[in-house]
């Protein structure tokens, strides 16, 4: 089957990710075999597409998406029967039918970490966060999260600035900015080798709630294990974790203080015996080391990605204002700008502004001196 023949399979009624995959297992001939096996309803609509596509409202959402496709070379429709799809997707017992992909697809090749936690982390928790990711990437692995606040964020930049790989999985289209704040990040995902935007919903989607927990199963779904840095008791993040043990995949969490209540979270899956504790990247990989052999050449594991500069080399000449690491750079120098005048061109709000520096202070891209926020030269 093609990709219009899977963007139309996906858009049929009364049908979703579970009963297609359900059907799929049966391996039906397409198109006879579809035609017998769908509800009546959906079987219409179908039929009807077969024989009359002008008139069916499945033919929108393929030329909306065929349309979208042709604005640029970085964007994919992905399907079972791509060249490029994920197999882990497979073993899901709902996978994406289609999945709209913005990027380098390349960074489906290699093995993949899902990199999850709260979206308010401490100090503590960001270092973390950034430190795993970037030792990570320079084994050869892929992060993979949802590009959400906090954890989600401070992990897949520090990828990116390592010159590695990492793929977000969105709730929304993946030309839809969710959150507003993470437009540079979104940015940096689409144009930088190694960057990949994914999400199971057309273009132009807005975010939802409900769409978040369906996110989640193929962030977790991509990844041979998945790591918690930081998380309440009623994170979200924990339910990535339940995902991870249903998907039998491993799952990691990192030690916390018991007086941080953002490590709380973390503590009930140490105690409940859920999750493996790591200290290390070498605790991860001797646990997943095997199942990656089959997606990292031999030789290459433990050297970093040759197919983009290293941290430190992303000079500012080679970085244009669009994919720098945070647009807030854009108005920072050599010259100690306050935060208060920082605040007031930027138009962001006091805690965004102090939460994003601090991202940037533990990715090495600023400093705060006497009068102000630098930003330091990248050699």
């Amino acid at each position: 089957m093609d990709a219009q023949e899977w963007l139309v399979v996906n858009a049929l009624p009364s049908m979703g990710a579970l009963r297609i995959a359900q059907l799929v297992a049966r391996q039906p001939r397409w198109p006879e075999g579809w035609l017998a096996a769908l509800p009546s309803r959906a079987a219409s609509e179908l039929r009807l597409w077969l024989e009359h596509p002008a008139r069916s409202p499945l033919q929108k959402v393929i030329d909306e998406t065929l349309a979208w496709q042709q604005q640029g070379p970085s964007r994919h429709i992905l399907h079972r029967d791509h060249p490029a799809w994920p197999d882990l997707l497979n073993e899901l017992p709902d996978p994406p039918v289609v999945l709209w992909a913005q990027g380098d697809l390349g960074a489906l090749e290699g093995p993949k970490l899902a990199v999850v936690g709260t979206r308010r982390p401490t100090g503590e928790g960001a270092h973390n966060a950034q430190t795993f990711a970037r030792d990570m990437v320079r084994r050869g692995w892929c992060i993979v999260s949802g590009m959400a606040l906090g954890v989600d964020g401070v992990a897949q930049r520090a990828a990116l600035n390592a010159g590695g790989s990492t793929i977000a999985v969105l709730g929304c289209g993946v030309d839809v900015i969710y959150p507003a704040s993470h437009r540079d990040l979104h940015k940096q995902l689409s144009c930088l080798p190694g960057g990949l935007l994914l999400s199971e919903h057309p273009p132009g989607t807005v975010a939802r709630p409900a769409f978040f927990p369906r996110r989640n199963r193929i962030v977790t779904g991509l990844s041979l294990g998945t790591l918690v840095v930081e998380a309440t008791e009623k994170s979200g993040s924990l339910v990535s974790a339940r995902l991870t043990l249903e998907q039998n995949r491993e799952l990691f969490v990192l030690p916390g203080s018991l007086h941080n209540v953002q490590a709380r979270g973390c503590l009930a899956l140490l105690r409940q015996g859920a999750a493996h504790l790591a200290c290390s990247v070498d605790d991860i990989i001797a646990d997943l080391g095997h199942w990656a052999e089959a997606f990292i050449p031999p030789g290459t594991e433990g050297k970093p990605p040759e197919q983009v500069p290293l941290p430190g080399s992303l000079s500012e000449d080679s970085l244009s204002n669009d994919c720098l690491p945070d647009s807030l750079l854009a108005s920072l120098s050599a010259t100690p700008t306050p935060i208060d005048l920082l605040v007031h061109t930027t138009g962001v709000s006091v805690s965004d502004c102090q939460q994003r520096l601090l991202m940037l202070e533990l990715e090495g891209w600023v400093t705060q001196q006497a009068g102000g926020w630098v930003r330091l030269p990248r050699s």
